[in-house]
């Protein structure tokens, strides 16, 4: 899978002939030129054409020998939500197939970050949905993700990280979940180099330091290895195993050590061809070097849930020094570099369905995500179960018969008990761990065997129950359990917290709780009457405090309106009354449109200089304070609705000066202060303050106060400040 240089029309259609009929090849082609004509015009920000784009999601579809509609799918991914071009065009033009998976890829394509949590977990969920109902709609959106990643140097910073965090949140954990391994990794590097750019570095400069000694160390144990097996006749593929640079920071960061203290820095793949030539490598390797005790693992008698298999094991290698060997044959090799694209082989023209069955039925976190999404009325509540379940790190254990149960980590016995059935989870009394009975929030360990004692006496469960769960399974099935036993209740209670909530915003619940207003709530969550809205609220399966708030929307909106609009009038009068005849002496270099003498003052938190985009803030009682546009403290809907218009005065020519904080990170060495002072001071800026700290990385931080003239100062000094050696990072900072 090529990140070194843009794949071509051509690459694609030689790739896809090696495993394609022609037709289908043909079919790909079409998909190629509909794409091209319909974005034809349009450009990356890059400066590419944007088919470039396109090109490249097709070509990493390719790599993993996907279907031909997938291909497609690639092809076409942004025509509808980037042209004028129908989801009906496509259909016509190839079939329903492709127009479903496109539609599915252009509804994951609107997922941005929203200011708003709400609306980011709308968009999450309609991806999750989307992927539930076709696994190949989230494949075309990684390998999307995947070159957008790839391209994110083009962006302004704040949309790198914003995609980073977003990348390192979701799809890399997703990807990692579908087993998609060789994706994952690079997902996860290139998103480290842009959220923390300093350790990331850093990293990549460890490891180039001691490549040689580690490569040469790598090549005796592999020649060590290779003469073993050969003496037992037994063929196998070894390798070096490639270090990726964010597992090496997670581990440092979770386990507080430093990076020549993790263990499996040093490591070697073995390919075999069979299930019993792993087992004897296994063998021949802890014959040849001594084991380290509990740094061993079979994936392979206890797959991943992914269906990730292979032999883990750590020995003390040559030199005393910790060497990590994996053991798996070429079948799981493909499956833990492509996972669930592995399954959708496509050979000489025809689709292995039994592959895709057999991988759907294990993967039974897949098929409860529809159910989640029924159940689950609040977007926000849906992602946050979606991220326990499916991203957080996993416990194994067994039922008394031998069944491999796989929990999100934390898990309880009610987790267990609801996993194997509802109504054994209902009737819970106990649970006997190991042979011997512990408490219900006893957190279970990976190999615990685990016993659930029921009774048909049982009341059913606690709604402390709720707390104590992991399980996003669980916490909706005791929610289920309340509704159908309380719905009357329920529904008096639920009324009863949303008219409360109501009132506390200073509104009736007759000018709220009109027959339009419930309908477009019920709406808008899936409830099917009033009496449902009511009752999910009364059992906690949506909060009071959601549902008031949309309720009341426009209502606030209209009042916080008013209000701010006659507050804004008085302020303004009172301000020019009060300094009418007068001038600040302390001249701000501000106009302010429309307004005369009154009090103006520069904000202290964004430190605003001549040629900035700035804003007019209307203060209570100290006139009106200008703010960068782009302050975060002056976001708010209420802050916007005390702008002023305001303009700097003849900034080309004047000599103020202006306080401006800089924060600077590079190496910690000797000298780099010195330097990075020498350099401002070559400027003829005045400095107001400096002060500086080096944190347990080894990555210094010096913060300045300096007196800036316009914009056009500030580029010059920042500019000086990064020709200094081992400066990483110089930013404008906001207090």
């Amino acid at each position: 899978m090529s990140k070194d240089k843009n794949i071509t029309i051509d690459d694609i259609v030689t790739n896809a002939k090696s495993y394609l009929s022609e037709e289908d090849v043909g079919f790909i082609f079409r998909a190629y030129e509909f794409a091209k004509k319909a974005h034809e015009g349009q450009y990356r920000k890059s400066g590419e054409p944007y088919i470039v784009h396109p090109v490249q999601v097709a070509g990493i579809l390719v790599d993993l020998e996907m279907d031909p509609e997938t291909i497609a799918g690639g092809f076409l991914h942004d025509v509808v939500e980037d042209t004028d071009t129908g989801l009906e065009e496509i259909e016509a033009a190839f079939n329903s197939e492709v127009a479903m998976l496109v539609d599915g890829v252009t509804k994951l394509g609107k997922i941005k970050y929203k200011s708003k949590e709400a609306q980011q977990a709308e968009n999450h969920r309609k991806m999750f949905v989307a992927m539930a109902k076709d696994i190949r709609v989230i494949l075309i959106k990684l390998a999307d993700r995947l070159h957008n990643m790839r391209t994110l140097k083009h962006l302004p910073s704040d949309k790198q990280r914003r995609i980073a965090n977003e990348t390192l949140e979701i799809f890399a954990p997703l990807a990692h979940r579908l087993g998609m391994s060789t994706i994952k990794w690079e997902l996860e590097d290139t998103a480290l180099r842009y959220l923390n750019p300093q350790q990331y570095y850093r990293i990549v400069q460890l490891m180039k330091q001691k490549r040689d000694q580690r490569e040469s160390y790598i090549d005796d144990v592999m020649n060590a290895i290779a003469n073993e097996l050969a003496s037992m006749r037994i063929e196998a593929e070894i390798s070096g195993r490639p270090k990726h640079i964010y597992s090496t920071y997670r581990k440092m960061k979770t386990q507080n050590v430093q990076f020549n203290e993790i263990y499996d820095l040093l490591a070697v793949r073995v390919i075999v061809n069979s299930i019993k030539d792993c087992y004897a490598v296994l063998g021949i390797i802890h014959t040849y070097w001594k084991p380290m005790p509990g740094r061993f693992k079979d994936y392979i008698a206890m797959p991943k849930a992914n269906l990730y298999q292979s032999l883990h094991t750590t020995v003390i290698g040559p030199q005393g020094e910790p060497l990590e060997v994996q053991i798996r044959t070429k079948d799981m090799h493909k499956i833990a570099e492509y996972g669930i694209a592995a399954h959708w082989a496509y050979k000489e023209g025809k689709q292995i369905k039994t592959n895709r069955t057999s991988f759907a039925e294990k993967l039974t976190w897949f098929r409860e995500i529809l159910d989640w999404q029924n159940e689950t009325h609040d977007a926000e509540e849906f992602v946050e179960s979606l991220k326990i379940d499916l991203f957080s790190d996993m416990v194994y254990v067994f039922t008394p018969k031998g069944d491999v149960i796989e929990l999100p980590s934390g898990s309880i016995p009610l987790d267990f008990a609801y996993r194997i059935h509802t109504e054994i989870g209902n009737k819970t009394v106990g649970a006997r761990i190991n042979g011997k009975m512990e408490p219900l929030d006893y957190q279970l360990k990976n190999g615990d065997i685990v016993e659930i004692i029921t009774s048909r006496h049982s009341y059913g469960p606690s709604q402390d129950w709720l707390k104590l769960t992991q399980s996003s399974q669980a916490k909706n099935k005791i929610k289920q359990f309340f509704k159908k036993q309380r719905k009357e209740e329920n529904i008096d209670k639920g009324k009863e917290e949303i008219e409360k909530g109501i009132k506390e915003l200073g509104f009736t619940p007759k000018e709220v709780l009109t027959s339009e207003n419930i309908k477009k709530i019920c709406k808008k969550f899936n409830f099917v009457n009033e009496e449902d809205l009511y009752a999910a609220v009364g059992y906690q399966g949506i909060t009071a405090s959601l549902i008031v708030t949309r309720l009341t929307d426009q209502l606030r909106k209209e009042k916080e309106s008013e209000q701010n609009l006659e507050q804004k009038i008085e302020e303004v009068q009172s301000n020019v009354q009060e300094k009418s005849g007068t001038t600040d002496k302390r001249d701000s270099g501000i106009a302010v449109e429309g307004v005369d003498n009154v009090l103006v003052r520069l904000s202290r938190c964004c430190n605003p200089v001549p040629n900035d985009e700035i804003v007019g803030y209307i203060t209570k009682g100290r006139g009106v304070s200008v703010h960068r546009k782009d302050c975060p403290n002056i976001q708010t809907d209420e802050a916007r609705e005390r702008f002023l218009e305001v303009k700097w005065k003849n900034a080309k020519y004047s000599t103020k000066e202006y306080y401006l904080d800089l924060e600077i990170s590079g190496y910690d060495r000797h000298g780099l202060l010195n330097e990075v002072l020498q350099v401002v001071n070559e400027t003829n800026t005045q400095i107001a303050s400096v002060s500086g700290k080096a944190d347990k990385n080894k990555i210094a931080h010096i913060h300045l106060t300096v007196l800036i003239k316009n914009t056009d100062h500030l580029r010059h000094v920042v500019h000086r400040i990064k020709q200094v050696k081992d400066i990483y990072a110089v930013t404008r900072t906001i207090q």
